[in-house]
């Protein structure tokens, strides 16, 4: 038996005809950067989330630091968010040289707690990130209320193909970030990312900043101080074709994690899914106090699983000497300890998903 955490080479492997076409005519294009297949992408994803525009860019952290030069924060202002995120969201607002501040989560949806959120707020609050986080929505109309005088980015990195209250996430703020990283339920074949928003003059900041502050009638005059964060035309051809199949790869996911539901142990705590929500299970999580010794018995059996995340931004080593202010974060410290993260994506099929579920029921016996 040995079932991996995840494998891309079989997300590859699933459209790779109509991969290989695409990275084949962007080849034979020509055109390597910046080009036809890119401007495509954006419109077509930009129709996908429900949004008016897309700037397609190097990655999501650098979506998330775009955003926010493009909102104007930057030293002296604070943006909240929360610990129990990829480091990339923390290193974003470090980058624009904005102060994070980072508050709990909600215990059933690992989301940015509301409550803590309006606790933390301020007069030098410029900003709130919240993270759509495995795959499920925050509390976005809380959140947005909170937030009402702040600028609102949202952190859809895990988040593709998600909704919240019937429309999909990236739609309640005014701008929102995506990773296009292999992992993601739409990755590319490397590095990419994204920007999407409803506010033309906000993604046209974006837009200017990704590359070097030049406009399309004044290449190499920057207006503003820019950086080179560009879509390259491969990945964007290639995120066209996994955006054709994204909706029914989230499907596939949707069943695998309701099979795990239904047949994992009661002993766990398992996802769920908040009314008015549909989730994509970019990750299927379970919390148990245990973890460690549930996770090395399952790696005895030959089951990958992964943590995420096992260390809450606020303790790592880099953010120890006053580079982020904290408010109490039991519910993420707990969270760190006991979450693991189980096999599932597209490709893992059902008899797959039903060996971990066996697996699973003898580690914990």
């Amino acid at each position: 038996m040995n079932i991996p955490f995840n494998e891309l080479r079989s997300g590859y492997l699933a459209y790779q005809t109509e991969i290989d076409e695409a990275v084949h005519r962007v080849l034979e294009s020509g055109w390597y950067i910046l080009g036809r297949e890119t401007m495509t992408f954006e419109e077509e994803f930009a129709a996908y989330c429900g949004a008016a525009g897309c700037v397609g860019v190097n990655s999501g952290t650098d979506a998330l630091y775009l955003a926010l030069r493009a909102c104007g924060v930057g030293p002296g202002d604070e943006v909240i968010t929360v610990s129990h995120t990829a480091v990339a969201t923390v290193a974003a607002i470090r980058m624009s040289g904005a102060t994070p501040v980072l508050v709990d989560i909600d215990p059933d949806t690992y989301t940015m707690s509301p409550n803590a959120l309006a606790d933390a707020m301020s007069p030098a609050t410029r900003a709130v990130i919240p993270v759509h986080l495995y795959g499920h929505a925050a509390d976005m109309a809380a959140i947005c209320e909170i937030a009402a005088t702040c600028f609102v980015i949202e952190d859809c990195a895990q988040a593709h193909g998600a909704r919240y209250q019937g429309r999909p996430v990236g739609g309640f703020g005014n701008l929102a970030c995506y990773s296009f990283y292999p992992t993601k339920n739409l990755g590319a074949l490397g590095d990419g990312g994204a920007v999407t928003g409803n506010d033309a003059a906000l993604l046209g900041k974006v837009r200017l900043l990704r590359e070097y502050g030049w406009t399309p009638q004044e290449r190499y005059v920057s207006h503003v101080e820019g950086v080179n964060s560009r879509l390259d035309e491969v990945q964007a051809a290639i995120l066209r074709v996994r955006l054709r199949h994204l909706d029914a790869d989230n499907e596939a996911r949707r069943q695998l994690a309701s099979l795990y539901s239904a047949l994992l142990p009661d002993l766990l705590k398992k996802p769920v899914e908040r009314e008015h929500c549909h989730h994509v299970y970019h990750l299927y999580v379970v919390q148990y106090p245990e973890r460690d010794r549930l996770r090395a018995r399952l790696a005895a059996q030959g089951i990958g699983a992964g943590i995420h995340y096992p260390t809450p931004v606020h303790l790592q080593p880099a953010y120890q000497a006053g580079q982020v202010r904290t408010t109490a974060l039991p519910v993420t410290e707990q969270a760190a300890r006991e979450v693991l993260s189980l096999p599932l994506h597209p490709t893992l099929g059902e008899a797959q998903a039903r060996t971990v579920v066996q697996a699973v029921v003898a580690a914990l016996q």
